[in-house]
């Protein structure tokens, strides 16, 4: 028999989306818990029609105690966590079931892929892993009041399986994400590790590109931590640099990242784009191949858009190398990049401008 699988979720007037969230889990879960944190809209009455277990929850400005709350009322061997702004599309819903098939008690937990952020096309443009399925007996706890972690499993195997899992909409509660920090921070003092990390991210978020600058360097000045925040942390000083003007200091931040392994595709893509902009059409172009040749490296976690993966260092050569003068490699990446984005106009009108160019 395949495990049983309890869905949990954390929820407060979600009367707008939950009823999508929990249709697109159909057949997944066998038992679904939703706890909510002080709804005064229909959220209860969507969430009634798909489970008896809907149980209020007194909301107290944290996160991970919500949470852990939920998996304390889980009954399944597995429990699969979800947001209500979340989506399963119809193909992932099918790659989950087959897992579902397939987990016993060697798996202790599941990583799956999370689209942060979606093109008109359906196509991910930033992409990132998380723990989504654990074993109910392996012990994983939820820590930290806002941007909670579920910490992985101390014992068992890790499985990453392709079943995404998709945001349905931005961010919009950096405000009450900053009350909450700095609640925190009041009652514990003392901003380091990833309290400094959530709260550089929030002044990032919110356009306080200064200070988020000042909390990322202050953050990799720290001895220890993530490497997955650590490389973020190099990835956004940069484009705090970048916003702030300061070519030079967002060129050392992309650079920084080597500190934490080898170079990765979307910091090359970045560095490719730095000496482009200079008119460095050469090392540009190092770059880019260097993208293309690190793209099946591990990026751990941390969000990465796909399209460094796949086709923008195809793009960026193609003009890269018209402007180095080789029109043989220009139409070569061009062909590379149509075949992860067949239907493009851009790349098709490359395509003919750049056989003509070739013929003559």
């Amino acid at each position: 028999m395949s495990a049983t699988i309890s869905l949990c979720m954390i929820v407060r007037d979600e009367e707008a989306s939950l009823g999508a969230c929990l249709a697109s889990v159909e057949g997944i879960a066998d038992e679904i818990i939703i706890v909510d944190t002080g709804s005064v809209d229909g959220t209860r009455r969507i969430a009634a029609a798909y489970t008896d277990k809907v149980v209020p929850y007194i909301w107290q400005d944290d996160f991970a105690a919500a949470r852990n709350y939920s998996f304390s009322l889980a009954g399944g061997d597995y429990i699969l966590w979800l947001d209500a702004d979340d989506r399963i599309a119809e193909e992932d819903r099918r790659r989950l079931l087959a897992l579902k098939a397939e987990l016993g008690p060697p798996v202790s937990g599941v990583v799956l892929p999370y689209c942060l952020a979606e093109d008109p096309a359906g196509r991910p443009l930033i992409a990132d892993r998380r723990l989504r399925l654990v074993r109910r007996e392996s012990g994983c706890r939820w820590t930290g009041r806002v941007h909670e972690v579920l910490e992985f499993p101390r014992e068992g195997e890790i499985r990453n399986a392709d079943a995404m899992i998709r945001h349905t909409r931005p961010e919009g509660h950096t405000r009450r994400n900053l009350r909450i920090l700095r609640r925190w921070i009041a009652e514990e003092p003392g901003v380091s590790g990833r309290r400094l990390f959530w709260y550089a991210n929030l002044c990032f978020e919110r356009g306080k590109y200064g200070l988020a600058a000042q909390g990322y360097r202050k953050l990799l000045q720290e001895p220890a931590g993530y490497r997955e925040d650590r490389l973020i942390a190099c990835f956004r000083l940069a484009d705090c640099y970048r916003r702030l003007g300061d070519a030079r200091s967002r060129l050392d931040s992309l650079l920084g990242s080597f500190h934490y392994g080898p170079p990765q595709a979307d910091f090359c893509c970045q560095l490719g784009e730095w000496f482009e902009e200079r008119a460095d059409w050469a090392t540009a172009a190092y770059w880019y191949t260097q993208a293309i040749a690190v793209r099946s490296l591990d990026t751990g976690l941390r969000p990465v858009s796909p399209a460094a993966l796949s086709w923008l260092p195809h793009v960026r050569l193609t003009a890269v190398s018209l402007r180095l003068g080789d029109a043989r490699a220009a139409f070569r990446h061009n062909e590379l990049a149509l075949h992860y984005l067949p239907d493009d106009q851009g790349l098709l009108a490359n395509r003919a401008r750049l056989e003509a160019a070739l013929r003559s």
